[in-house]
């Protein structure tokens, strides 16, 4: 009987080392932050992954995650600076940098999507309330659209570092309009991408007329010179060819030769065709040839 009461008490001291070891010894993962609670205290923060001890039965944990979250933040309504409604959806992507801090001040991570919630909205509210309308759905400003965003995310951002967290990223996913002047504003929008086009015809209509006139301007000048040329060649060739019959023709002989070659080719000229009928005068030198060879 006595061996049988001592192999309970055995057994229970175990099952109680057992207990007490298991309630000792937690796992701390590479993606997560720990928090050990005594009392309702903070007693320490682990961050190292790997096996750790507590007191057991009396140190609770609290676990938070490492990695980038993301808020999908709800849609809401802002007034620009013209007092026209806007519809924003936007996110955020935020993580806890501080746990000792983010648990002292939130809690959970309910409560730290709750006070995100309200933080960004009301930057949100008072930035768009600087702009107008137009300013804000301009195509051609993009730059400065990202330029309010970096600014709305650092606000957001100093004020969240008294929590313990790190507001990564704000983006608007998108702005929509009111359904009253949606359509309104379309028309605008389609009006002023009409202007633009005339625009851009206008322009390309006026460096086409300069085009054309550039090229008219030098294709007379080409034809210009290219007729001067060829009125220059052709000078040069008269000259030439009155230089060579100058030198062929130099003596009385040789002149009188050449007329009369010449008076022969103009008597086999008019002799051509059905007319055989030729008028010289007295003194020609034809007549003479034909009346006395």
């Amino acid at each position: 009987m006595k061996k049988k009461l001592t192999g309970v008490i055995i057994l229970v001291i175990v099952l109680a080392v057992v207990v007490v070891l298991g309630s000792s010894l937690y796992v701390v993962r590479e993606n997560e932050h720990v928090c050990v609670v005594r009392f309702s205290n903070i007693e320490k923060v682990v961050s190292k992954p790997g096996l750790h001890f507590k007191i057991p039965f009396i140190d609770n944990l609290r676990i938070f995650p490492k990695a980038v979250m993301l808020y999908d933040i709800p849609t809401s309504d802002v007034l620009t600076a013209d007092k026209k409604a806007m519809t924003i959806d936007s996110y955020l992507l935020w993580r806890i940098e501080d746990p000792l801090r983010f648990y002292q001040s939130l809690g959970t991570i309910g409560v730290a999507e709750e006070r995100l919630d309200s933080l960004t909205y009301n930057e949100l509210k008072n930035t768009m309330g600087t702009l107008d309308q137009n300013l804000i759905i301009n195509q051609e400003i993009s730059g400065t659209r990202n330029l309010i965003y970096d600014q709305i995310k650092g606000d957001v951002a100093d004020i969240a570092k008294s929590y313990g967290i790190d507001v990564v990223d704000i983006k608007i996913k998108r702005l929509d309009l009111p359904s009253d002047n949606e359509q309104a504003v379309y028309n605008r929008m389609i009006s002023e991408r009409n202007q633009i086009a005339k625009k851009y015809e206008a322009d390309g209509e006026y460096e086409a007329s300069i085009i054309r006139n550039n090229v008219d301007k030098m294709v007379n000048i080409i034809v210009s010179d290219a007729e001067a040329r060829s009125a220059e060649l052709v000078a040069e060739g008269e000259a030439e060819y009155m230089r060579i019959l100058a030198a062929a023709y130099d003596t009385d002989e040789k002149k009188e030769f050449f007329e009369f070659i010449k008076a022969l080719e103009a008597l086999e000229a008019a002799l051509q065709g059905d007319d055989k009928t030729v008028i010289l005068g007295k003194d020609s030198m034809l007549a003479e040839l034909l009346t006395r060879p």
